[in-house]
């Protein structure tokens, strides 16, 4: 699997991937705006958290690596991203191509309605320095969470654009603990 780092250097044949107990993947379009305001979430998340959990998270695009800086600077964030500009992890993984009609439910992750996100992301392919689809609209992303070595300990193929895993869910599923992705303050209950 041919995995690229925003300054086009190759990831040694996945073995970034491999290095901790479990490291749950986002397979990510970077011009959907669904997939835009699920990485911002995940932006959210202390890179203390994970490192008390040994975890390491890694979203991974399909598009040029030309298109990582701009939509990390975009959604804020920070941990490991890599793009697969061949879809090969995609293809490996069996990740859905097309949209299946099924009731996903409401992401908590999802902030725009259609119309405004539909908006917002046609105006920065259009205003983007290379306008393109930063990826294949049809192909669908989802969470794996791997490690150590190659044993696949949960995975998440998504059917459609409105399918993904609540990231608090997966966290769990890697001892790492709760972040409130809501602007509001938490209440304690006593």
């Amino acid at each position: 699997i041919n995995l690229v780092t925003s300054a086009k250097l190759p990831v040694a044949s996945g073995a970034a991937l491999l290095t901790c107990p479990f490291c749950p993947i986002g397979f990510q379009h970077f011009l959907c705006y669904i997939c835009k305001e699920y990485v911002e979430d995940l932006a959210k998340i202390p890179k203390s958290f994970l490192q008390e959990a040994n975890v390491t998270l890694i979203v991974i695009g399909q598009s040029s690596y030309h298109h990582i800086e701009p939509f990390c600077r975009l959604t804020g964030y920070s941990h490991e991203i890599y793009v697969d500009p061949e879809r090969e992890i995609y293809k490996r993984l069996g990740m859905k191509r097309g949209e299946e009609i099924a009731s996903s439910g409401q992401s908590p992750h999802v902030k725009s309605n259609l119309l405004s996100g539909s908006l917002q992301s046609l105006w920065r392919a259009v205003t983007g320095p290379l306008f393109d689809f930063q990826g294949d609209p049809a192909q669908q992303g989802g969470i794996l969470i791997l490690g150590p070595g190659n044993n696949i300990h949960f995975i998440h193929r998504d059917r459609n654009r409105l399918d993904h895993k609540p990231i608090n869910s997966v966290l769990q599923l890697v001892g790492v603990q709760h972040v409130n992705f809501t602007n509001r303050p938490s209440v304690i209950h006593v």
